[in-house]
């Protein structure tokens, strides 16, 4: 019932919304991209052969999309002649994986009506839909559960205030979680939450595959081979992702420490702007700095904090670190803490990390500690530079926390590939 309300009211809603997008550049930009998407989309498919198995992939924007990448590359090494097809809600996730090479189509998720949904659904015919994380859109998912589509939910997640235990709210997403086939949960707490407020029995834990994605990145250290030996027998704190929130609680901390570690910033926005805003930031503070686009022949990395002011380096400059503190916590919210601990380092963040699970769970179990303030980082820094013991055993905490959470990518892969098999045999 409540399904059929939203498919009556949708168009209805989206109608206000594009009036309302005229006076709201980003309104009009999200109704602007999607026109004539379904006639280029259509155009596009016809011209490729009939596949033997096609998934179509649904991500909200990027960071949702890299947790699918580990699951597509498993698929395709395993069967090279599934077709991918992926969708996105964002112009940003559109915009930096459009040419992903592994699809044979990446397009905008058309607006949410009963009959952009049945137009989609004919076009692509997909034999599987793979939803990750969130970004349900109920008359995409109806359309496409009528046409025999198996539905899959990945690295589903319930936070504990989150909106869909509320009562109205509650009701709508159990409609909406009942039309998936299997849902893999990123923590059992998760599992539970599924299965006793949902009451989906079709619910596994399976884990986050960004842990695989990111534990296979760690073993590549290319990108930073030449800084490497700039830091050899040193202790290395990696900033990354930092904002100009980050700068005014981390700098000053760091200046006082007795046992002070050389220092590595990785600036969230590396534009033209920014750069000369921190340079100016840090003469003012007296502290001498390089930056790694122009040269590091005559750094030193005892007396100078290292500026990286180009993209591609910072989850291998972390195989570098001997600490970590990741940005975002003393602004929306923190960056991705994950890649840090994939190589068993002490990870350090503000206090706005509760939208990101695996950075609660990472300072419950002990690998990541958060900071309210500059002196609050201060003493952090001095507990974990002072003693090499400290950092190794709250490190090797961060390191467990990744290695124990492996093996999300396998599980859904092996599932989807078990659809294809199943239909083939039909």
């Amino acid at each position: 019932m409540i399904l059929t309300i939203y498919s009556t009211v949708t168009p209805l809603l989206y109608r206000a919304v594009s009036i309302a997008s005229f006076f709201h550049p980003k309104l009009r930009t999200f109704f602007t991209v999607r026109q004539g998407t379904l006639d280029a989309l259509e155009k596009k498919i016809n011209a490729l052969p009939k596949p033997v198995f096609r998934i179509w992939i649904h991500a909200a924007s990027v960071g949702e999309f890299e947790q699918a990448r580990p699951i597509v590359s498993a698929m395709k090494k395993a069967q090279p002649d599934i077709d991918v097809v992926v969708s996105f809600l964002s112009t940003s996730g559109y915009q930096t994986r459009k040419n992903y090479p592994d699809a044979s189509a990446v397009f905008y998720l058309p607006i949410d009506t009963k009959s952009n949904a049945r137009r989609l659904i004919e076009i692509l015919k997909p034999d599987a839909l793979l939803v990750m994380r969130y970004d349900f859109w109920p008359n995409h998912l109806i359309a496409a559960k009528k046409h025999g589509t198996a539905l899959i939910l990945a690295a589903a997640v319930l936070q504990k205030n989150s909106p869909y235990f509320k009562p109205l709210v509650k009701t709508f997403y159990h409609s909406v979680f009942a039309l998936f086939d299997k849902i893999y949960t990123s923590s059992s707490r998760d599992t539970e939450s599924f299965r006793e407020v949902f009451r989906c029995k079709n619910t596994e834990t399976a884990g986050d595959p960004r842990f695989d994605q990111v534990l296979l990145r760690s073993r590549n250290t290319q990108r930073v081979a030449h800084l490497s030996p700039l830091f050899a027998h040193h202790t290395v704190l990696v900033a990354g992702s930092v904002w100009k929130q980050d700068e005014l609680v981390l700098l000053p901390a760091w200046q006082e420490l007795k046992h002070r570690p050389s220092l590595i910033m990785v600036p969230h926005e590396t534009d033209h702007d920014n750069l000369e805003r921190l340079s100016r930031h840090l003469t003012q503070c007296n502290i001498s700095f390089s930056k790694v686009s122009e040269g590091i022949e005559h750094f030193d990395a005892i007396n100078q904090v290292l500026i990286i002011d180009e993209t591609g380096y910072l989850a291998e400059l972390y195989s570098i670190a001997s600490i970590a503190y990741v940005g975002g916590g003393f602004g929306i919210n923190v960056h991705n803490t994950i890649e840090p601990a994939a190589y068993g380092i002490p990870v350090l963040f503000g206090s706005r990390h509760h939208n990101s699970p695996e950075a609660e769970n990472l300072v419950e179990c002990g690998g990541a500690a958060v900071v309210h303030n500059s002196a609050e980082l201060r003493e952090k820094l001095a507990f974990l530079t002072a003693n090499k013991e400290n950092r190794m055993r709250m490190g090797e905490l961060a390191g467990t926390f990744v290695t124990s959470r492996i093996g999300a990518t396998k599980k859904i892969a092996d599932y989807i590939l078990e659809q294809k098999r199943t239909r083939n045999d039909r």
